[in-house]
Order: structure tokens, then C-alpha cells, then sequence
């Protein structure tokens, strides 16, 4: 037979709600802070956290050997680099190998070590030719990204203007740069313009495509929250969608800076005084294959090198961004 509770029995309370609630990958908090610049200044509550991301503080540190297997499998193991420098050390000496026992002409494939004694001798001028060229990639590859960039934020902010932009954005990607750099050239001579100009249009349409995609690539949750406390639209742009967009921005990048030295030498092969395209055009036409192979082989590294600082600049750019934990 069942009691009914008296008076001095303590009656249970309903327990409160939680103080955080976690929407899939989403933790939103109920608590009202002062927000630091978010849209017009006014006090916002506290909104969505990217568990993992910008936004989370409060993510459990990885153990010592757990945090370096997760760094080594994102940079790699001392033993890839050099199973790397191995296989390109074999392919060296199996060209070297087919070149001297085929008995090929050194005007048609030169050997390794021929190509080597070129660039030892031409130091001198691929050293400069180079700097020119990696300056003009550097250049087109700025005016081209902040284009792309920009067109992305416009089209962010005002969604009619996609289907103009991207059709612009498609033409002038279709438009071979085998046919615009002569253009370009007779326009604008035979200086440094014609080539930045090249290099920006063919490195601005990966970053107009990555930077779009990333600024619509925030979770809808975190959205729908700005917009349940009328945050403004500059607001929900530089809280979520612009720290959202950053992993885009930098694939873009690893695809435009090769490109970029690609596109320069391009356009200095159509015409020009100087660069790494002026030293490749002028081995051609003399039928001088181990100075080409050394032109080609400069080019190479530095597309190397290039690729590797934007790798360095995202990781040291991106270090508050939490790894994703492996499994």
C-alpha cells in the first residue's frame, strides 16, 4: 500500500536543463556574454562552437604519443622522405643507364649527368632568370587569388550575382593561355604586365570555386542560430563562414602556386626578355637540350618549393585548428 509523501519529505525538483546541448557536431551555450565586434556591437548570447574547430575550448588534449602519431601522419615519417629521395634517385640513374646504353644523341634526351654540368654552367643565368620568373608567378598569383577571393565574398553577400560571375569565371577559364599570352604580349609588350596577367587568370578560378564552396560549408545549425538572434549577414560571415572557408583557401593555393609558375613561363615563352620561359625558348630554338632540361628541372624546384611554403604557411596559419582524431 502506497504511502503519500508528507510534509517533511523532500519533494524531488525537475532536474534543469543542460547548459550546453550538443546539435551533432554543434555545442550551443545559454549564457549571455559581451561579444567582441559582432555585427553593430550589441551583447550577443553565447552562439554555436565547431567542436574541434575555431570556435571549441574545450576539447581534451591528445596524450603524448597519441598527438605524435596524429602529427606524423599529417607531415609524414622521416622514412617517407627519404623512400622518396630514394625512388627519385633510382629514376635518376635508370635514365642515366638508358641514355648511355641506347647511344641516344644528347640533342634528343641528354643525360643526367650533362644536364647537371648545364646547370653548373649556366648558374649565372638560370639564378636570375628564376628570380624573375618566381616574382611575376608571386605576382599573378596575388592579383589572381584576391580576385577570386573577392568575387566569392560578392556572391556571399548577394546570391543573384553567381550566375554572371561564374559565367565570366568559366569564359576566361575556357580562353587557352596558349591563345591569350600572344594577345597580352602585343597589348602590353614584352615587360613583366603580359605575364602577371596570364598567371592571375589562370589562378584565380581555383580560389573563386574553394572560397565559395567554404563560406557555404558551414554546419546549417550554426547559421540558423545567427539568424534566430538577427545577427547581420557581416556577422555570420566573419564568425562562421570566413573561419569555415580557411582549409578551402589553402587547397586552393596548394593548386594555384605550381600553377602559377607553370602559367609564368607560359607567357615568357610567347615572348619576353628575361625568365626561365626566355632561357627555355632560347635552348629550343639552338637545339641545346641539356641547357632546356636545366631550365625545366629550376622550374621544378622551385614549383616544389613553392607548394611547400603554402603547406608551411597553412600549418603555422591554422595551428588553433584541433587535428582530426584518427581511428
Amino acid at each position: 500500500m502506497s504511502r503519500a509523501p508528507t510534509t517533511n519529505q523532500a519533494t524531488a525538483a525537475p532536474e534543469a536543463p543542460a547548459a550546453s546541448a550538443a546539435i551533432g557536431t554543434v555545442t550551443t551555450g545559454t549564457t549571455a556574454e559581451p561579444s567582441s565586434g559582432v555585427g553593430d556591437g550589441r551583447s550577443w548570447p553565447a552562439g554555436p562552437a565547431v567542436v574541434g574547430g575555431a570556435h571549441d575550448t574545450g576539447s581534451t588534449p591528445k596524450s603524448g604519443q597519441a598527438a605524435k602519431a596524429t602529427e606524423w601522419s599529417r607531415r609524414g615519417t622521416p622514412w617517407s622522405a627519404l623512400a622518396g629521395v630514394a625512388l627519385l634517385g633510382v629514376l635518376v640513374l635508370a635514365w642515366e643507364v638508358a641514355v648511355v646504353v641506347s647511344g641516344v644523341p644528347e640533342w634528343i634526351v641528354p643525360a643526367p649527368t650533362a644536364v647537371g654540368r648545364a646547370m653548373v654552367d649556366n648558374a649565372a643565368t638560370l639564378a636570375p632568370a628564376a628570380m624573375v620568373t618566381l616574382g611575376e608567378a608571386a605576382a599573378g598569383l596575388l592579383i589572381g587569388s584576391a580576385i577570386g577571393l573577392a568575387a566569392a565574398v560578392a556572391i556571399t553577400f548577394v546570391p543573384r550575382l553567381e550566375r554572371a560571375i561564374l559565367s565570366v569565371a568559366l569564359l576566361a577559364k575556357s580562353t587557352p593561355i596558349i591563345a591569350v599570352a600572344p594577345i597580352l604580349t602585343i597589348w602590353f609588350g614584352f615587360g613583366h604586365a603580359p605575364k602577371v596577367l596570364v598567371t592571375a587568370l589562370l589562378t584565380f578560378f581555383p580560389m573563386l570555386v574553394n572560397a565559395l564552396e567554404g563560406f557555404r560549408s558551414v554546419d546549417p545549425s550554426i547559421t540558423d542560430w545567427f539568424h534566430s538572434v538577427d545577427a547581420p549577414p557581416r556577422a555570420v560571415f566573419r564568425h562562421a563562414r570566413w573561419p569555415t572557408s580557411w582549409p578551402y583557401l589553402f587547397a586552393a593555393l596548394k593548386v594555384s602556386a605550381p600553377l602559377a609558375m607553370v602559367a609564368a613561363v607560359v607567357a615568357e615563352w610567347m615572348g619576353a626578355s628575361s625568365g626561365l620561359g626566355r632561357s627555355m625558348w632560347l635552348a629550343y630554338t639552338n637545339l641545346r637540350m641539356p641547357d632546356l632540361f636545366a631550365a625545366v628541372f629550376v622550374l621544378t624546384a622551385l614549383s616544389a618549393l613553392v607548394f611547400q611554403a603554402v603547406v608551411v604557411l597553412e600549418r603555422r596559419a591554422m595551428a588553433w585548428r584541433a587535428p582530426t582524431p584518427t581511428t
